[in-house]
């Protein structure tokens, strides 16, 4: 369900397009990020929902059939490894399946690692 990188300039456009069972968990997901990390920016990049901190990525997220990929980068996945371990992860993603609660107290704690890691990268 991924789309082609330039099909979408906003998150709204993303978003729309899916089912209300999906976009549901996407705003909140969308909410949550917007509330961890209130400087970052909304974009689009590598075609899907992307928020931005001090011109660099900080998070992205995207809806699949069955599962919401986020994508917080390596270092969080790593950090965050007990509690995602009945998540399936690689390097840099995390699935979150739709038949499962999205942990989004978690999501939070990763987003808010990222902004700390982000500020440490500025200085």
């Amino acid at each position: 369900m991924a789309a082609s990188k330039s099909q979408y300039k906003t998150i709204n456009e993303y978003i729309v397009r899916f089912p209300k069972n999906v976009r549901d968990v996407l705003e909140k997901l969308r909410r949550v990020i917007r509330e961890s990390a209130p400087e970052a920016e909304e974009t689009i990049s590598y075609g899907i929902p992307t928020f931005d901190l001090n011109g660099k990525h900080l998070v992205h997220f995207a809806a699949y059939k069955n599962h919401v990929g986020f994508y917080p980068t390596p270092s969080p996945i790593e950090a965050f490894k007990k509690e995602l371990s009945s998540f399936k992860t690689s390097k840099g993603t995390v699935q979150f399946p739709f038949d499962k609660p999205i942990p989004f107290d978690l999501v939070k704690k990763i987003v808010k690692f990222r902004v700390k890691e982000n500020e440490s990268e500025r200085k």
